[in-house]
């Protein structure tokens, strides 16, 4: 799926729909820029959600805290069965790097787009 199929896709779910930047987020963001921001999702991703049997899967991602937690429910990257349904990586296995790097990507996107789903 492309990524702005995806996010069409994305935009039609209430509950994804929900998910914003709040003040506190969007302070960080600033203060941090999009490189660490970056550098901090590609973390997140590599260590909660890379390996084929994540820790706690599907508790593993806080729902508030940081813009890539936030970004990650906002993207249904935030558990393999969330991978599994949106994105089609099926679980039970690590993810690639490719894969990594992708979610990265849409994570970054929807951070820059401002944390809004319903544009």
């Amino acid at each position: 799926m492309t990524g702005d199929a995806l996010f069409a896709r994305l935009a039609r779910s209430d509950f994804r729909r929900r998910f914003r930047l709040g003040p506190r987020e969007r302070a960080y963001l600033a203060a941090k820029g999009t490189g660490t921001i970056r550098s901090h999702a590609a973390d997140f991703i590599a260590a909660r959600l890379a390996p084929a049997l994540p820790k706690n899967d599907g508790r593993q991602t806080p729902m508030r805290g940081h813009p890539v937690f936030i970004a990650q429910h906002a993207t249904a990257t935030c558990c393999r069965s969330c991978l599994a349904k949106w994105h089609a990586i099926p679980p039970g296995r690590a993810l690639t790097e490719a894969e990594q790097a992708r979610i990265v990507d849409i994570l970054m996107r929807w951070i820059e787009q401002g944390g809004l789903q319903d544009r």
